[in-house]
């Protein structure tokens, strides 16, 4: 795909964050403990570490497949497509899971994409120093890297859909791993970005899912509380 027009590098938020609170005098007894400070860059090194370690395994076979998969995922056309395939072949059912993971799409993006990823900062990997090879790159994002978004947003339509269509959480959760394991295998992602995009997907997921199953509990509720009372 060409090499990448590649911006200063920056380290990762975690060593940014061990070296300002290195930094920072360190009065007794409130200083910072030198562990976290430690743990924070550790953290910083291990996330780099499966980076370069994924990006310089060869993987012939995995190439092409998480390639595609990763640029169909894009604007969340994967999970919307899914989406009306549910609501068109699923009934009542296949239509309230599919109008749940649709909001809890919109919900996502609007978390990842106008919270966290402006207030994080994160670069984009570097590829060409990583040894990213070239036939698995997708074009690199002008956004920011932490958290991603495809992985959220698999995860958010995911767990919102399992609310509904308990029988679907499996298949989706899967395809959800395996598009936030592309971001990483092309390069544009590094696996920290990845494993926090998930845990945020969740839990967008599960709150809209929540919320869009309510409705259908309360007149059940007010019934047998009507039986009761009779």
């Amino acid at each position: 795909m060409g090499t990448d027009a590649t911006p200063p590098r920056t380290p990762p938020p975690e060593q940014r964050l061990a070296d300002r609170l290195a930094a920072r005098p360190r009065p007794a007894p409130r200083s910072t403990p030198p562990t976290a400070v430690t743990m924070l860059r550790e953290l910083a090194q291990v996330d780099l570490g499966v980076y370069r370690a994924i990006a310089g395994t060869p993987t012939p076979t995995l190439d092409l497949p998480m390639r595609r998969l990763s640029a169909t995922a894009n604007w969340s056309r994967l999970w919307l497509a899914v989406g009306g395939a549910m609501a068109l072949a699923g009934g009542r059912s296949g239509r309230r899971a599919a109008t749940a993971g649709i909001v809890a799409l919109a919900v996502d993006s609007a978390v990842v994409n106008i919270g966290l990823k402006i207030t994080a900062r994160r670069r984009r990997p570097d590829r060409d120093s990583a040894g990213v090879p070239a036939n698995r790159r997708v074009p690199m994002p002008g956004s920011t890297s932490f958290p991603s978004g495809h992985t959220a947003s698999g995860f958010a339509f995911t767990n919102a859909v399992a609310h509904t269509l308990p029988a679907a959480a499996g298949p989706l959760g899967l395809l959800a791993s395996a598009v936030g394991y592309s971001r990483v295998h092309t390069g544009v992602h590094y696996p920290g970005d990845v494993v926090i995009g998930a845990v945020i997907g969740t839990a967008v997921g599960e709150v809209v899912g929540w919320a869009a199953r309510r409705p259908q509990a309360r007149p059940r509720f007010r019934l047998k509380r009507a039986l009761r009372a009779s």
